[in-house]
């Protein structure tokens, strides 16, 4: 029997779809051990945080959110001597021996690439006590090889790479998630037959960068194989994330007019509108090329959904570049954009960039382009008004118990009152028809038809 039958755990997920799929492995591992996933950590004798360091705020969160624990009782019964507290991911990999310092109550730390090996060293933690650290700089495994235990049943996530080679000056992902490897195409689309087969209605399929899917093994991306060999596993929904604009072909944006199942939707982070800035955050294309590709893709699918994400602030940034990214925003007319103020890392070339513009000059700019990202995406799902959407419906309202809650195939989300007699028990999991009667900026709503 494991020293790890019985035991509690709680996980706590920080950051990007990738580490939601890695904290669905770890439990999914824990688990085939024997363990027991609770909701609380005054509940668990394991807390395991899998966290994000892209923004400082991260690191803080984490900071704080661990301390905190340290005063909590162990569940009633537990037969260890202490809650044993495990940081891994990206923090864990970029931090290693100095977490231990800074919080002498964590037992464990692991980095990004040895999820497989965090029994090993709980058990060590439990046995031996003192601080067991292991983080390694490479694997030859994917955490796909691991156990799941997926948070839906209906929804999956799929790797069909790890790690980054883009080098982008703010971006800390190469130097904590290692270099580019590719699954297989087999291996991709056998894990999509089997999640299909145990009833997955929506897979998306995840990278750092997905449209350089291959590079490493085939000597030119192969994404669009992917996408077509994942679509011709009858799944429902197909969905990505994320796309570079400059791996982005027309081989691949020419299947949003082809794949029945590959959702309207497109995520394509522009990070700015200035060429200036691109380029001293080394993206390796033009504003101009960037449009270009929206271009193209409203052409061979009008309605597609476009989302973003953009940095204000970043060091040298003017009251010019600023305008730039505003007038490309404005001309592309997003559903959705995720904006950050630039939050120097340590470790990346951009940490070192001197810049003097004052916060308050960052935050007007932030603040002015927050108000033309809202105006946009009221403006883009006015278009839905009047129209029968089909939800993936994904529970009830956190606001109403009554009101379902889900998502639009143009990953938009969708409320709508349940019809007499019908309990979100019976639908959660399974797409719904509903028109649409409003449109707000971040949601629509409207109600369910019954067949």
């Amino acid at each position: 029997m494991s020293m790890l039958s019985q035991k509690t755990f709680c996980l706590y997920t920080y950051g990007c779809q990738m580490n939601e799929h890695d904290s669905e492995r770890i439990a999914g591992m824990l688990e085939s051990y024997g363990a027991v996933q609770v909701s609380s950590v005054e509940q668990a004798e394991i807390a395991i945080f899998v966290t994000c360091c892209i923004r400082e705020a991260a690191d803080v969160r984490l900071m704080g959110q661990v301390a905190s624990i340290k005063n909590i009782p162990l569940p009633q019964g537990s037969e260890l001597s202490k809650r044993i507290v495990c940081i891994g991911g990206c923090i864990g990999q970029r931090d290693a021996e100095k977490l231990p310092e800074a919080l002498p109550h964590v037992d464990v730390v692991f980095g990004t690439q040895n999820i497989e090996h965090l029994v090993s060293l709980i058990e060590a933690a439990i046995i031996q006590g003192g601080h067991q650290v292991e983080v390694l700089d490479s694997s030859t495994s994917f955490s796909t090889e691991l156990p799941s235990k997926r948070v839906h049943p209906w929804s999956a996530w799929l790797p069909i790479t790890v790690g980054c080679n883009n080098f982008c000056t703010y971006c800390i992902v190469p130097y904590v998630r290692g270099r580019e490897r590719s699954r297989t195409l087999e291996d991709v689309v056998e894990e999509a037959r089997g999640l299909v087969a145990d009833g997955v209605k929506e897979i998306t399929l995840l990278g750092q960068n997905v449209n350089s899917y291959g590079r490493d093994l085939y000597g030119e991306p192969r994404f669009a194989d992917v996408l077509r060999g994942v679509a011709e596993t009858g799944v429902e929904r197909l969905r990505f994330a994320t796309s570079h604009p400059k791996d982005l072909t027309r081989e691949v944006i020419e299947l949003y007019g082809s794949l029945g199942n590959l959702m309207p939707s497109l995520h394509l982070p522009v990070q700015s509108g200035s060429d200036a800035i691109l380029k001293a955050m080394n993206r390796r294309y033009t504003a101009e090329h960037y449009l270009g590709l929206i271009e193209e893709v409203r052409k061979v699918n009008p309605d597609i959904s476009l989302s973003t994400d953009i940095i204000v602030g970043f060091p040298g940034e003017t009251e010019e570049d600023f305008q730039a990214t505003y007038d490309l925003v404005e001309r592309v007319g997003y559903s959705q954009v995720f904006t950050f103020i630039y939050s120097r890392r340590e470790g990346t070339p951009a940490a070192s960039m001197q810049d003097d513009t004052p916060h308050e000059v960052i935050q007007r700019r932030f603040d002015s382009l927050v108000d033309l990202v809202q105006e946009n995406a009221f403006a883009q799902n006015q278009r839905f008004v009047g129209r029968t959407v089909d939800v993936l419906v994904e529970g009830a309202s956190k606001r109403d118990e009554r009101v379902l809650a889900g998502h639009s195939p143009h990953n938009i989300t969708v409320h709508a009152p349940l019809p007499e007699g019908v309990r979100i028990d019976d639908i959660v999991g399974t797409v719904v028809p509903v028109r649409i009667d409003e449109a707000k900026a971040w949601y629509l709503s409207g109600a369910m038809l019954r067949d």
